[in-house]
């Protein structure tokens, strides 16, 4: 299996004209859309529907009155400021996803970055949304999996590169060890180099530092760096919706 990496969110539209239907690809958006819905779906929603933009999402809500709407800009929650008629039941920060409030609920979602990144990924054969928290799960599924090739997408934060999303993809490049491209290589190196304290090089990334400067949403920096606590693989189906698998 031939493994390479998209490492910065600018690589994103090239997606649209290049061939993947011979391709899985995991997204990773460890701060923190990918680990939400992560988080969402083991604790018992039905569904997450990533979209790009706030007027997608309240679109959805008026199809699905009982759908639930989430998702972030500059990090906080939407409000009706932004979203011209309804504040978000959610923000982006995956405790809030408790039990009580997901069980058999459809989620909508949009984020800066994350899913967009899902989006970007349309015409793959395989799309998977990985996290820390599922990351073994994840490895073992596409070692049984096969595909012809596997390709790492950091979702990233704006135009740029997040480390915490290149830490990911370079663990799940390690797990995996097959033909890795440069860049995929880049983020395994990455990952090696500072795997010995995963935590705080998290802690200590740009959206690690922004998160842990909004006390309501410091904790989401450790519950994001917790590494297969969640045995869960997370596929999005031909109709754009994410469910586990």
């Amino acid at each position: 299996m031939k493994i390479d990496a998209i490492l910065s969110p600018l690589e994103l539209p090239a997606l649209a004209h290049r061939d993947l239907s011979g391709t899985t690809c995991v997204v990773f958006d460890i701060l923190r859309a990918t680990s939400t819905f992560v988080t969402a779906l083991n604790n018992g929603a039905k569904e997450v529907i990533p979209v790009s933009e706030i007027a997608e999402a309240t679109k959805r809500r008026q199809q699905q009155p009982d759908a639930l709407l989430a998702g972030e800009r500059n990090g906080v929650r939407i409000l009706a400021a932004q979203s011209g008629d309804t504040d978000f039941d959610f923000g982006n920060s995956p405790r809030e996803f408790t039990p009580n409030k997901v069980r058999g609920k459809t989620i909508v979602s949009t984020t800066t970055n994350g899913t967009r990144a899902l989006r970007a990924c349309a015409g793959a054969n395989t799309i998977l949304a990985a996290s820390f928290l599922n990351l073994s799960a994840t490895a073992k599924f596409l070692a049984k999996l096969q595909s012809e090739e596997l390709l790492l997408i950091c979702a990233g934060t704006g135009d740029g590169v997040a480390l915490e999303d290149v830490l990911a993809a370079g663990a799940l490049a390690e797990l995996l060890a097959d033909e890795l491209s440069d860049s995929a290589e880049v983020a395994r190196q990455t990952f090696l180099r500072l795997k010995s304290d995963l935590p705080s090089a998290i802690a200590g990334s740009a959206n690690g530092r922004r998160l842990l400067g909004i006390p309501e949403l410091q904790a989401d920096v450790a519950f994001c760096s917790q590494r297969d606590v969640v045995n869960l693989i997370v596929k999005m189906d031909a109709n754009g919706c994410l469910r586990p698998l």
